[in-house]
């Protein structure tokens, strides 16, 4: 059964209900993947179709959803756009976290829906406000892209963060060595702020000294998700 929302909905990871994976904003599309979910579990089984990613459904959200079918879905899925239409896009999607940036907010993880983002649900929604969908997370977003090196990085590039294995973290370069990123509150900013990535790590502040000791490399959307 597919289905679109006709609210902004949470998408959880446990059958609890108690951690947040993802957010489907409205007008996003499901598929439910339980052929008969049970009646006395509060979770269902779904997968957002945009981005494929696989959650649980609160079974109260049902009622903020519309049955719907595969041709109402890809007849609305923005069509696919070339590396150049995509750099075109850049400034606004840039924009659009310059918005989510001066409006207040806090680091929420699996946010993906304004006020609050988690690192890259900040990163699809943006490129998502302008008909180009990326995957949810952030060492999914890195697989997706093309990689370059640090000397290579353009404005509306990605970088990303993390361990030697993963990346766990993600902001888009905005120039002069700057990236915007949502943050949480033990390293971070607590929401979504620019910071710095230079060889000189002792001019930073703290949070840009300990997201640059974790640099990974970055990569450039040039294709949308499908």
């Amino acid at each position: 059964m597919i289905c679109r929302s006709l609210a902004d909905i949470n998408i959880y990871d446990s059958s609890k209900l108690d951690r947040l994976a993802t957010q489907m904003a409205k007008g996003r599309y499901l598929q439910v993947s339980e052929s008969k979910p049970k009646s006395q579990e509060n979770s269902i089984k779904i997968q957002l179709l945009e981005d494929g990613y696989a959650g649980l459904l609160d079974r109260q959200d049902f009622e903020k959803l519309e049955i719907s079918d595969r041709q109402s879905y890809i007849a609305n899925f923005p069509p696919a756009l070339s590396a150049a239409e995509i750099s075109d896009r850049i400034p606004t999607v840039i924009a659009f976290m310059q918005q989510a940036m001066a409006t207040p907010n806090e680091y929420l993880w699996g946010g993906t829906v304004a006020p609050n983002y988690d690192c890259s649900g900040l990163m699809q929604a943006a490129f998502a406000s302008v008909g180009v969908w990326i995957p949810r997370d952030a060492y999914q977003q890195e697989a997706f892209g093309e990689p370059i090196t640090l000397e290579e990085v353009q404005i509306g590039d990605l970088i990303f963060f993390g361990n030697p294995t993963k990346a766990t973290h993600v902001g888009i370069y905005i120039g002069n060595g700057e990236y915007i990123h949502s943050s949480g509150q033990e390293h971070g900013h607590n929401g979504i702020a620019v910071s710095g990535i230079v060889n000189a790590i002792a001019e930073l502040d703290k949070v840009s000294q300990w997201y640059t000791s974790q640099l990974r490399g970055a990569v450039r959307i040039t294709k949308c998700y499908s």
